[in-house]
């Protein structure tokens, strides 16, 4: 079952207000104001879930935040909150230092479709390519997604992406 419009609609102005001005928030009245829009959609309903790690992610407590993000994906969260919930636990899970599963879950990730995502998992794979020591691959993957970006020199860039990690 969905959230409703109107839950969207609140969940979206709570998220917009505190990223606007996140350090004008104290970090408690803020997951407590998640968990009470979580808490109406159930306490195990992925989007719920979600959120909430989400809200524990966002005032600086990975550690709280990936259990949630696994416990959403394991209860099958769908469409774009999905792929994002890949992408925050990745990234949680470098900051915790994991980086190897973070390689392999967007690694995963990538192979699975193509969205308005993709270069946030591309960027986010960066940076824990980066703490497995994986530097040149890494920088690949960042110029290869910032390439088709660029006004000019997109093919160019693209090619300089593709040489950094062929072989010889």
């Amino acid at each position: 079952m969905n959230p409703s419009a109107d839950w969207e609609q609140r969940n979206a102005e709570l998220w917009a207000a505190f990223n606007a001005a996140p350090d004008d928030w104290d970090e408690h009245e803020f997951r407590a104001r998640v968990d009470a829009l979580a808490d109406e959609l159930g306490a195990d309903h992925p989007v719920a879930l979600f959120e909430r790690a989400g809200a524990w992610d966002s005032t600086g407590h990975s550690d709280q935040a990936v259990p949630l993000y696994r416990k959403a994906l394991e209860l099958g969260i769908d469409g774009i909150r999905r792929r994002r919930s890949v992408i925050q636990l990745s990234s949680s899970l470098r900051n915790m230092g994991q980086p190897e599963e973070s390689v392999r879950l967007l690694t995963e990730e990538r192979e699975r479709g193509s969205d308005e995502l993709d270069d946030a998992v591309s960027a986010t794979l960066a940076l824990a390519l980066t703490s497995v020591g994986r530097e040149r691959e890494a920088v690949s993957i960042a110029v290869g997604a910032l390439a088709k970006h660029l006004p000019r020199y997109q093919r160019s860039m693209a090619n300089y992406a593709r040489l950094l990690v062929e072989s010889d």
